[in-house]
């Protein structure tokens, strides 16, 4: 396995800034966004105090009349005063005569006298045409029963809501409730209400005014639509901006892998480049399209609800804030330990990604050496180490949700105590606390959404340096645009040195060889001698450090790559194969090729019976992960190269996976190939190469040997060593 690179320190500042900043070709979407967020979060502050109203108007028609309930008893009272029911009881001692004031002196204890006492001192009399009797008189000073005829001497009409009350009415309302005290038996006092004279009753039954609650519901219903089209606009702009925004990350990826140097993918696992174009990208764009406007909405919401409750009621909203204080800190002390556990999270899933693709790419080799019981034991470290990573990311931002409910009921219970107290007090209306149970659930759901937003921005910054990281890792150096016209096919190898990152000795040192026009070279050598990194060098897949290399005399520094690789054909040792027809393997990447024009070239290197026995001939459907021999792809990766017109050629080991019989058509089918064309053949069955024109043999980066056969094997050199070893038992 190829060690990891260590991952760079994380910055979650760093990396929510540059994230800003590649977003900022949308700012126009996002401003969209944002400005519909923050007017839904206004229309959402505001609706509970039209509910409150709605609730108020509601309420009012489900009660009696308090007000006016308060002022005919107000009236009332008055009228029977301490003063005037003495002062009217010392009138009733004066047969016919209605004073204005009372002797004191002559306060009596009427209970100790007898009816026929009371009787004397209280005779049937007239006062101001209105006759009284004896025992309405003493029906009143004893029980405190108020008859017709004393009521029109001790009441007065007036008037409520435009409604006379008549001093019959205020008779039959104070002998109603004289008796009922401080009882607490609701059905007593509401039957005694309605038993309550009609004119009293028209200006304290219950009355809704269905044209207030109209407007109010009305009003309401319009607020909800606009927030709720002003949320949908959010929506569709963040999603607009998350999924154009990975759009281009992935173009962006796709792009960068085209110009990474080699060097690059030979110290990073492939697994984990997947990862970050895949896990990585969509964790952004799915946090993105969740916690952006979620933000910005929740902030304004929670400001914005703050202050209504502030000017709603001040007691309440301290109430409300104090319940929910807690969630501030215990948020605070969340959030400074969770980052590091999510950036370690998407590094852990990207060893892991790296692992599987290892595995399962070499699968053959693992079961090959019973490696999977040490396959399996590393998955399981890396394995663990993901589930360590999202166990305690998840659990702690987990732990915010449930407390952050714990806080919204907590806030719940707390401002219902409160306002009933404060309703208690005639201090607010009920409809204040329905408005404060929103306000409630207002304050402490964005407390909920921006836990949850930070928590989603930590993982996309931890994700956004990643891709970052990959978009930033240096390119290969940018190239001139000379073009190489009518190529002769000469290739110079100048004093070429070249050593690998991280290594101390190079590679390849002061390489120099020429090929001319149409010559077959062979570079042939022991394992790491340099002969597939001198090819690499040829196709610029890296920069040599000293020396150049012409093509043509023009040195390749001063040629663009592209121009390069479209002068050489390559077959490789290692097959590669990719899903579709056997057409399209073959064809690959050229156009106006005939089917003849590939048939030819199958017989040629002997495909032709492999392709007449498959159910759809040339159009049938292979890929990597088929039942083909390793010498069937390796003959298909042959045809797909000589299909290609070009005037150099480069057979890596293009034999390597054919048997002996196949090996010998293929020759021949190079033989033909290579005519016409500079080839260079790296071989290490030497008896592939005894008709090149030129052998170069190579030995820790240098040439030892130069030759044909027949000369190399005259010289019993190194070569002659290589060449008879094959043949010792």
């Amino acid at each position: 396995m190829r060690n990891r690179v260590p991952e760079k320190a994380k910055n979650f500042k760093g990396a929510i800034v540059r994230l800003f900043k590649e977003l900022n070709s949308y700012k126009i979407l996002i401003i969209i966004s944002i400005i519909a967020a923050i007017f839904s979060s206004v229309l959402s502050i505001i609706s509970p105090n039209r509910l409150s109203k709605l609730t108020d108007e509601i309420s009012l028609g489900l009660s009696i009349n308090k007000d006016n309930m308060t002022l005919i008893l107000t009236n009332v009272q008055d009228s029977m005063s301490e003063e005037k029911v003495r002062t009217l009881v010392y009138s009733f001692m004066n047969s016919g005569t209605l004073v204005t004031n009372y002797d004191s002196s002559l306060v009596i204890d009427y209970s100790k006298l007898t009816d026929e006492q009371l009787k004397y001192i209280f005779p049937d009399a007239i006062y101001n045409d209105v006759f009284i009797s004896s025992e309405d008189k003493i029906n009143f000073i004893k029980n405190k029963v108020v008859s017709e005829s004393i009521g029109n001497i001790l009441f007065t009409p007036f008037e409520v809501d435009g409604v006379v009350i008549t001093t019959s009415d205020q008779t039959k309302f104070i002998n109603l409730i004289s008796d009922l005290g401080t009882t607490n038996d609701a059905s007593l006092v509401y039957s005694r209400i309605e038993s309550m004279p009609e004119n009293i009753l028209n200006v304290i039954n219950p009355h809704m005014n269905l044209n207030n609650i109209k407007n109010i519901a009305i009003l309401l219903i319009i607020i909800y639509i606009l927030s709720a089209v002003l949320h949908y606009v959010e929506s569709v702009s963040m999603v607009n901006v998350s999924n154009k925004f990975a759009y281009r990350l992935r173009k962006n990826i796709s792009n960068k892998i085209n110009i990474l140097p080699l060097k690059y993918f030979d110290k990073h696992l492939s697994g984990d480049t997947l990862s970050r174009v895949t896990n990585d990208v969509d964790t952004i764009s799915q946090n993105l399209n969740n916690s952006l406007a979620t933000l910005v909405s929740a902030i304004t919401l929670f400001l914005g609800t703050t202050i209504m409750m502030f000017v709603t009621n001040v007691p309440m909203a301290i109430t409300a804030i104090l319940s929910s204080l807690l969630g501030f800190s215990f948020m605070a002390v969340i959030l400074s330990k969770s980052q590091k556990y999510f950036a370690a999270r998407q590094t852990e899933l990207g060893n892991l990604n790296g692992h599987i693709e290892e595995v399962y790419s070499s699968l053959n080799v693992v079961k090959a050496y019973n490696g999977e019981k040490l396959a399996k034991d590393e998955f399981e470290n890396f394995n663990n180490k993901v589930c360590m990573a999202n166990k305690k990311s998840q659990f702690l931002s987990g732990l915010m949700i449930p407390m952050m409910g714990f806080i919204g009921n907590l806030g719940y219970v707390a401002v219902c105590i409160v306002g009933a107290l404060l309703v208690m007090n005639n201090k607010i209306s009920f409809g204040v606390i329905v408005a404060f149970i929103t306000y409630v659930r207002l304050f402490t759901s964005p407390l909920s959404q921006i836990a949850q937003a930070l928590t989603s921005m930590q993982s996309t910054a931890a994700a956004s340096e990643r891709v970052f990281e990959f978009l930033d890792e240096e390119e290969m150096k940018k190239e001139r645009s000379k073009h190489i016209k009518n190529v002769k096919g000469e290739i110079e190898f100048d004093n070429v040195s070249f050593t690998y990152d991280g290594n101390d000795k190079p590679t390849i040192k002061n390489f120099t060889a020429k090929a001319k026009p149409g010559e077959k070279i062979a570079i042939v050598g022991p394992t790491g001698a340099g002969k597939t990194t001198m090819v690499n060098l040829l196709m610029k897949f890296y920069e040599i450090s000293s020396g150049d290399i012409k093509i043509d005399g023009m040195s390749t520094k001063d040629l663009a790559r592209d121009d390069i690789h479209r002068l050489f054909t390559m077959v490789l040792q290692d097959t590669w194969l990719f899903d579709g027809t056997i057409r399209d393997n073959i064809v690959y990447n050229r156009p106006n090729v005939t089917d003849k024009q590939v048939m030819d070239v199958c017989k040629i290197v002997g495909l032709d019976h492999f392709i007449k026995t498959l159910p759809n001939g040339l159009d049938t459907n292979i890929s990597e992960n088929d039942s083909i021999s390793a010498g069937q792809k390796q003959l298909l990766t042959i045809a797909r190269g000589m299909i290609e017109s070009s005037p150099f050629l480069i057979l890596d080991e293009a034999t390597s996976n054919v048997d002996t019989r196949t090996e010998e058509l293929v020759q021949k089918a190079m033989d033909k190939l290579t005519e016409g064309k500079t080839s260079f053949i790296i071989a290490h069955r030497l008896s592939t190469i005894k008709n090149a024109d030129l052998i170069l043999v190579m030995k820790d980066g240098n040439i030892i040997e130069t030759g044909n056969h027949d000369e190399l094997m005259k010289q019993k050199g190194f070569y002659s060593e290589l060449y008879n070893s094959q043949f010792e038992l």
